[in-house]
């Protein structure tokens, strides 16, 4: 194992040290406690918003604290879920009367101490608080028939909803208001992903699965978790076609729909072949007449050193438009 760090067992820790040293305009800690996150930036009256999940994924959760998006997060061990008492702490902080929404992914840990807190929050705070579970993930799960649980695993698109809720809280609408137009982002996003290596947990120090030098997965989790095809590594173009045929029929979306796209690196692609995916995705949507109202590109939601990346789309309409649009600070995205 080659990595930058200190102890393992510190690795977390050390690294929020860090994070609070270099952005303590926008995000600082409640409750004595480290992994308890929160902005610096407290707007009273407004929905507080908070997320929370397993490190080793940054940008994702924390790094999306600040104006306009987050107001606290929860941080676990990589990837591993936060207590619900972290949760409850961070609850506190952000609510300001006019309650607390959760939105983070479909993972049972996760469900089970946001649940939690929730209960918690109510019975011990009189603080109210809803959800949203994102659960987007194409390859994880087939559609869920009316009424049925989402099994779905909440990966990259979750940033979009994080957006929209966000700005939806920041124009001061009420809680109901906010839940649903974080509900209606996550209804309408898709994702598929695909890996190349493996990536190593610092406590572990060995990788969770193998991948040969000439191998890729198709549709692979952020955690490691199997996908739908393993095969030899394919062309830009064959990779992008496969992954955007599933995922435009998944919704699905249609001739005229305008998207929002992320092109998400997942610790280790480089940039350069971001924009080769970027430009074959451009290809394929303007031949569906898909309309693409705006790319972004990068690190949204990685899996520690893996190779790889992931596709989302965001159908939009003129009010999830709207809240795309709008301004937003943290520590890892800023939209003027």
């Amino acid at each position: 194992m080659k990595k930058i760090i200190n102890q393992p067992e510190n690795y977390v820790n050390e690294m929020l040290e860090g994070l609070y040293i270099a952005h303590p305009d926008l995000i600082t800690y409640t409750n004595n406690d480290l992994r308890c996150l929160v902005t610096a930036n407290k707007k009273e009256g407004k929905v507080g918003i908070a997320t929370g999940g397993g490190s080793g994924h940054l940008p994702l959760f924390l790094g999306y604290v600040g104006k306009g998006m987050l107001d606290g997060c929860s941080v676990g061990d990589v990837f591993q879920s936060p207590s619900a008492e972290q949760m409850l702490a961070i609850t506190k902080e952000i609510d300001s009367g006019a309650g607390v929404l959760y939105i983070y992914g479909n993972y049972n840990g996760d469900i089970f101490n946001f649940d939690m807190a929730a209960e918690m929050a109510d019975f011990e705070e009189d603080i109210r608080v809803e959800s949203v579970v994102a659960g987007e993930d194409v390859a994880s799960a087939g559609p869920a028939a009316p009424g049925e649980k989402n099994t779905r695993r909440g990966v990259a698109g979750i940033f979009f909803v994080y957006k929209c809720a966000g700005a939806a809280a920041d124009a001061m609408l009420d809680l109901d208001q906010v839940k649903a137009i974080a509900q209606k982002a996550a209804e309408n996003v898709r994702t598929m992903g695909v890996a190349l290596t493996p990536c190593i947990v610092p406590r572990v120090g060995k990788p969770g699965f193998e991948l040969g030098e000439d191998e890729m997965e198709i549709g692979m989790g952020i955690h490691g978790e199997t996908g739908i095809r393993r095969g030899r590594i394919e062309p830009a173009d064959q990779i992008v076609e496969e992954m955007l045929d599933k995922i435009i029929a998944d919704l699905p979306y249609v001739e005229g729909d305008e998207v929002d796209v992320l092109v998400n690196g997942l610790g280790a692609t480089t940039l350069d072949e971001q924009y080769i995916v970027t430009r074959k995705i451009n290809d394929v949507l303007s031949q569906k007449r898909i309309h693409v109202h705006k790319y972004y590109v990068g690190e949204y939601v990685t899996s520690l050193e893996m190779a790889g990346f992931s596709i989302s789309l965001l159908k939009l309409d003129d009010e999830l438009k709207k809240y795309m649009e709008a301004p937003a600070q943290t520590p890892f995205f800023v939209q003027l």
